[in-house]
């Protein structure tokens, strides 16, 4: 699923947009001085940045196999575990619940924990989960697992991208923050691969390793000195910051920055909810939200947290070997970093092929016609499948969130990215929970609806959505403001 992309309006994706306040237009003797700054941030403790990345990217991996790890395991715990298929669907979707109670509640506990502090509370939810999910005997301990877990993937999906922006330099920080998307796709495909040959409980028993390699890498690395400035730190933040640019950089500037920043925020008023109702952000909300919405009912989370049974719907004698291509396309298309092109386009090409791979399921489905050659079903409705998940990736997967954190203004983006994360899990769990009843119902119908969101999509693109490529965050606002 495409989840875990929100940003802080007070730190992170915001910093650059103020970092110019301090600058005078005509700076002749301080250019050289920037430049070197740069070399500094360049050749200072680029390892520190980079242990402390990876440390905080295993959260990513732990939010990717938690959401990979029921479609090679449905067949496996229903047989073991005597489950009904309204059971296994409670449990394969009660992770969405988990998770968006962890986003609502994840900036509050990133504020007050401290990025850290968050990464190691999640870590433990997560290892809660996982221990009950491997000693589960029922539904129930099994259903308590899975929310646990889910609560932890929640505050990750929120923690993670922002502890790295907020300690990378700003010459490497769109690179590494990349890698939060990457280990997500990764995790979920390790769990998808993994799961075809190995036991359901011991796959989640190694869901405990990337939790304990963040609960002790932690112990390593410094806390976000942006964190620690914003609560009234400083020189704990640059002590933080020395570390993480070595012992011979000089942070005055960056340091400075980070005050100014803070300080700036700190003045703009407080947005409350029903502000985004006010004319002047209910179009940007308007779009937000049915963009999220769009995204999750195209039936992304159905498929993905079960492939294995579907692919055996479509009539392949066992779900592994679709499985497997499956974890491989979404891991390849997941780790190609394309540019960005015309959102129109890109939501063009994803939800035209996401329309002809689901009617082509349900077409070449061995109960939809008999006088098809059966032989190649299961092949061609595979492909079908297959193709889906990469135009997926490619547009729909990623395009609502980069546009989400466009055409907000500054002073409501936090409120209002707060909304659009709650009805984006709102609408994971309502495809994931409802997907095996609506198979049940009919697999030609299911992909149907899901076909008819993705033409839907496209009408709504093309008539309220506006390019954003190439504009300033000032001329979006004066084009959905128009």
């Amino acid at each position: 699923m495409a989840i875990g992309h929100c940003r802080d309006v007070e730190n992170g994706e915001i910093v650059n947009g103020f970092e110019d306040l301090e600058k005078p237009f005509i700076q002749p003797g301080k250019i050289v001085s920037y430049e070197d700054d740069d070399k500094n941030d360049e050749s200072g403790s680029i390892w520190m940045v980079l242990l402390s990345t990876f440390v905080a990217v295993c959260g990513s991996f732990k939010f990717g196999s938690c959401v990979g790890y029921s479609a090679p395991t449905q067949s496996a715990i229903r047989e073991d575990l005597n489950l009904s298929l309204a059971e296994f669907s409670m449990f394969g979707s009660i992770l969405t619940i988990g998770a968006m109670i962890g986003a609502i509640t994840s900036g509050r506990v990133a504020d007050f924990l401290g990025r850290k502090g968050a990464m190691r509370m999640s870590a433990v939810f997560c290892i809660t989960g996982w221990l009950a999910v491997y000693f589960s005997h029922g539904a129930w301990s099994l259903d308590m697992g899975r929310l646990f877990t889910g609560y932890g993937i929640g505050v990750f999906s929120y923690v993670v991208p922002i502890f790295v922006a907020e300690i990378a330099p700003k010459n490497l920080r769109g690179g590494l923050t990349t890698l939060n998307q990457l280990m997500i796709v990764t995790g979920s495909s390790v769990s998808f691969l993994i799961g075809t040959v190995i036991t359901w409980r011991m796959l989640a028993l190694i869901g405990l390793i990337p939790c304990i390699l963040l609960l002790v890498g932690i112990c390593f690395v410094p806390e976000s000195p942006r964190w620690l400035a914003k609560v009234g730190l400083p020189k704990e933040s640059q002590v933080a910051l020395r570390k993480l640019r070595g012992k011979d950089a000089d942070i005055t500037r960056e340091a400075a920055e980070i005050q100014v920043c803070i300080q700036t925020l700190e003045s703009l008023p407080k947005a409350r909810m029903m502000d985004l109702f006010d004319s002047r952000y209910i179009r940007s909300v308007i779009i937000g939200v049915a963009l999220m919405v769009f995204q999750q009912f195209v039936g992304i989370n159905g498929v993905g947290f079960y492939a294995s049974e579907t692919f055996v719907q479509a009539g392949l004698s066992s779900g592994k070997i679709g499985t497997i291509a499956y974890a491989c396309v979404q891991w390849f298309t997941g780790s190609d970093n394309h540019s960005r092109g015309s959102i129109n386009r890109q939501v063009w090409k994803t939800t035209t092929y996401n329309d002809f791979c689901h009617w082509d399921f349900p077409r070449l489905h061995p109960n939809w016609n008999h006088n098809l050659l059966l032989e190649w079903v299961p092949l061609l409705a595979v492909s079908g499948v297959l193709i889906y998940i990469a135009a997926f990736s490619f547009g729909m997967g990623a395009v609502p969130w980069v546009i989400m954190s466009e055409i907000f203004p500054i002073n409501v983006k936090g409120v209002a990215g707060s909304l659009v994360v709650l009805v984006n899990w709102l609408g994971a769990w309502a495809v994931s929970y409802t997907f095996n009843f609506l198979m049940s119902w009919s697999s030609a119908g299911t992909f149907f609806v899901y076909s008819g969101f993705s033409v839907m999509t496209i009408l709504f693109v093309a008539k309220l959505v506006p390019e954003t490529k190439g504009k300033t965050l000032e001329e979006i606002q004066a084009c959905i403001n128009s």
